[in-house]
């Protein structure tokens, strides 16, 4: 049995088998993910391979041609160099010659030294102009000249006598060979015409050393009258090497060359060269010598002249070739050069156009289809979302030659279309519908918590126990939270709510109706708030806003934690703070909120613990107001409610007075809620408070209600047991406190009464103490968490 048998046998007859993926399945996995991407990409692929080959070969080819272009510069600039340093030998091989005869005793040679030295620096000046852009000949000739910095000190020593002549003569001669066996490179091309030059240039070379040679050795004979000892054999030498050089030069010089050479050396000077040179070998055995040492030197100068002219033919004719190669590199490179641009040009052609052919078509169809999503499908349902008959969005235009491929998704469009639009238009249709619906509702809710709250005053001014009382404002209370909740219904489904005044109000009293509606509202204080007047358009916006921000932060503070409020001045604007020592936000949290209390988003598809950020957000976009949540100084969150002046005004609040203890009366109130905002009767202890009236009503439909004037009738038996309205204990932020739940049983006599002198005032502190006591309380909770972290 093998290992896997035996493994399946130990799974068991359940066990699930992995599938082992074979090399084809990668391989087709592979492709799949290959052949993905638009057409242009595919089209691009399919063309990649046979260019790349294509670009490959030519490459190839290219850098061939550009390295034999690159060769031929350097042979055209090895040759250039070449004339140069055979010109500077010329140079130095007269003033060899020059320098021999005067430390041989003929001063006669002192004028022309001198301007053989001045054409040897000239000269040297050259090569090293040609040297100066650096390379591997270049620096190879730079080392040979940096050996004729001596020339200085042997030409001193030749100009005062001091100088031997031996010496002087191998100096020049050791310089000249240096200079002469360069290599310069010119033998490696592989051009053979250029090749055969170049070793031509270089034995012609070696025949002007010679010859150089043997006018400075036979100068110093002929001015001597005879050979010394030993220099018969030197010159035997230098004649044995002049000839070896000649031969080289007649096996590779061309005709032409030939032709020159034979010309120079049978000139007159040649031959009269050629009989001293003859005289000189007949010397051989010590005999006295009568040549004028002059007439040698002009004759053999000559000679020299015309091999000098010789072997410029040479080079000129070894440059004119290395040019003509040059030229044909370039040439050939640049053919290169284009075949391959246009190969280039020739595959993007071919992929633009077969591209184009099927991808023109398609971008004109997702271009329709990206104008019906954009355009014409929204307006469509904005249209029927505002109540207005709309009709189907246009077919897809096909664009005009297109395939039959591309007809079918155009096709497909449209159906997509028609069923994107029923299902949009159904979808609009309902929320519209269903907004309407809410609305209805709540206005319903709203009409009905009128009528409660009326009957509740009602009931309130009836009532005669306290705890009878005690509850009916509770239930007041409760009731005008109802309320709110039914306009922030309305403001989130889009209905203006008609609870607005015809006047100001001053901003502390606006602050005051908004702690009025929120359950915990002795746990929200006032600080220094800045008198202000809001429009009474906008009263009952600001407050519903103020509100619902109070709420949050109490339901988000520790039950002991008090909410702060402060109103300040900015500008022509007016900024609301509400600060809480809650839990607070993370940023991401407060980024997200502050989002939603711009009005941006949707409520209907948001949870529905946000509701009451959407309903600010609404009511902050109607009225311009800036709304933003920041993390508070210590703890906690704080709302920044920035008020614009266009909901400021300076005309002066109606403050309603007070009126004296007297009967309550009938008023005549609309379907519609008074123009003045109504304080619960929570807010208030037994039968007394202020609710403010309105003179006209704003529908014609009328309700009949009591309002409680804020006193109870003389006649009537609470009127014994009610507190004055200067005796009622209050908040600190003036709001009156209700009875606790077990006083509320008791009589009027056993409910501590707080004269109008213990009253506790609103607390009007400074920027500086407020910073104070936040540093102080910050203080100690980081002075808290220390000793909490050592004790754990």
């Amino acid at each position: 049995m093998s290992v896997h048998a035996e493994d399946a046998e130990q799974a068991g007859p359940g066990a699930e088998k992995t599938p082992v993926p074979t090399p084809g399945d990668l391989i087709r996995a592979f492709w799949r993910r290959r052949t993905g991407g638009t057409i242009r990409r595919r089209v691009v692929r399919t063309l990649a391979l046979p260019v790349a080959t294509t670009l490959v070969l030519l490459t190839i080819v290219a850098v061939g041609e550009v390295e034999n272009f690159r060769t031929a510069s350097a042979t055209a600039k090895a040759v250039r160099i070449d004339l140069a340093v055979q010109e500077l030998v010329q140079g130095l091989q007269t003033e060899r010659g020059l320098a021999a005869g005067l430390l041989g005793g003929n001063d006669g040679f002192s004028t022309e030294l001198q301007r053989a030295r001045n054409e040897v620096d000239l000269r040297r000046e050259e090569v090293e102009r040609l040297t100066a852009g650096g390379g591997e000949v270049a620096d190879r000739v730079a080392g040979a000249l940096r050996a004729l910095d001596g020339l200085t000190s042997v030409r001193a020593g030749t100009d005062t006598g001091s100088g031997k002549r031996i010496p002087t003569v191998a100096f020049y001669t050791q310089r000249i060979a240096d200079l002469g066996g360069l290599d310069l490179d010119l033998d490696s091309t592989g051009d053979e015409e250029l090749r055969r030059g170049a070793v031509t240039l270089e034995a012609l070379g070696d025949v002007k050393e010679a010859t150089s040679q043997e006018r400075a050795f036979l100068n110093t004979v002929f001015s001597a009258s005879g050979f010394k000892q030993g220099e018969y054999l030197q010159f035997v030498t230098m004649r044995a090497d002049k000839d070896a050089a000649l031969k080289t030069f007649d096996r590779y010089a061309d005709p032409l060359a030939q032709a020159g050479r034979d010309y120079t050396l049978d000139t007159g000077a040649a031959r009269e060269a050629a009989y001293f040179e003859q005289l000189a070998l007949a010397s051989g055995d010590g005999k006295r010598l009568t040549v004028d040492p002059q007439s040698w030197w002009s004759a053999q100068t000559t000679v020299l002249g015309d091999m000098l002219q010789l072997e410029h033919h040479v080079g000129s004719v070894i440059a004119a070739r290395a040019s003509t190669l040059e030229d044909d590199a370039s040439a050939r490179m640049g053919a290169l050069i284009g075949a391959v641009l246009l190969c280039l040009a020739g595959s993007v052609w071919l992929a633009t156009v077969a591209s184009k052919s099927v991808a023109r078509p398609l971008a004109v169809l997702a271009g329709e289809a990206n104008r019906l999503a954009g355009e014409q499908l929204p307006e469509a349902v904005e249209r029927a979302s505002a109540g207005a008959s709309t009709d189907p969005p246009a077919p897809v235009l096909v664009p005009r030659g297109a395939s039959d491929e591309v007809r079918l998704v155009a096709d497909a469009f449209d159906r997509v279309q028609d069923t994107a639009y029923t299902l949009a238009t159904e979808q609009a249709v309902l929320r519209r519908t269903t907004a309407e619906s809410l609305a209805n509702l709540g206005r319903r809710n709203q009409n009905l918590l009128r009528r409660q709250l009326a009957f509740i005053t009602k009931l309130e001014r009836e009532e005669s126990s306290p705890t009878g009382l005690a509850n009916l404002f509770e239930l007041d209370h409760l009731a005008t939270r109802m309320r709110r909740n039914a306009e922030s219904l309305l403001v989130l489904v889009g209905a203006a709510s008609p609870r607005q005044l015809a006047e100001p109000l001053m901003v502390p009293d606006v602050i005051r109706a908004a702690v009025s509606e929120v359950e915990e509202y002795r746990r929200v204080t006032l600080r220094r708030v800045d008198d202000g007047l809001v429009a009474g358009s906008a009263v009952s916006a600001v407050a519903h806003m103020l509100a619902e921000l109070i709420e949050n932060g109490l339901s988000f503070s520790p039950p002991d934690m008090d909410v702060e409020i402060h109103g300040r001045r900015i500008g022509t604007g007016y900024l609301i703070a509400i600060t809480d020592q809650g839990v607070g936000m993370t940023p991401d949290d407060l980024q997200r909120a502050n989002a939603r209390l711009r009005g941006e988003g949707d409520f209907i598809t948001a949870p529905a613990r946000f509701l009451g950020h959407y309903v600010v957000g609404r009511l902050a976009q109607q009225l311009n107001i800036d709304v933003q949540l920041t993390p508070s100084p210590v703890t906690g969150v704080t709302a920044r409610i920035t008020l614009p002046a266009e909901i400021l005004t300076d005309q002066p609040a109606v403050t309603p007075s007070r009126p004296a203890r007297q009967p309550a009366r009938q008023v005549t109130a609309t379907a519609e809620p008074a123009t003045a905002l109504r304080l619960p009767a929570a807010e208030r202890e037994p039968v007394t408070g202020t609710v403010l009236t309105a003179d006209r009503a704003l529908e014609p439909a009328a309700i009949d209600y009591v309002v409680v004037d804020g006193t109870v009738p003389s006649g009537s038996p609470a009127s014994s047991l009610s507190l004055g309205e200067d005796d009622a204990p209050r908040t600190p932020n003036g709001l009156r406190k209700r009875i606790p739940r077990a006083q509320r049983g008791q009589s009027r006599a056993d409910v501590p009464s707080t004269a109008p002198a213990d009253r506790p005032a609103p607390v009007a502190d400074s920027a500086e103490a407020v910073r104070d006591r936040l540093n102080a309380l910050r203080g100690g909770i980081q002075r808290g968490n220390a000793e909490t972290a050592r004790s754990s």
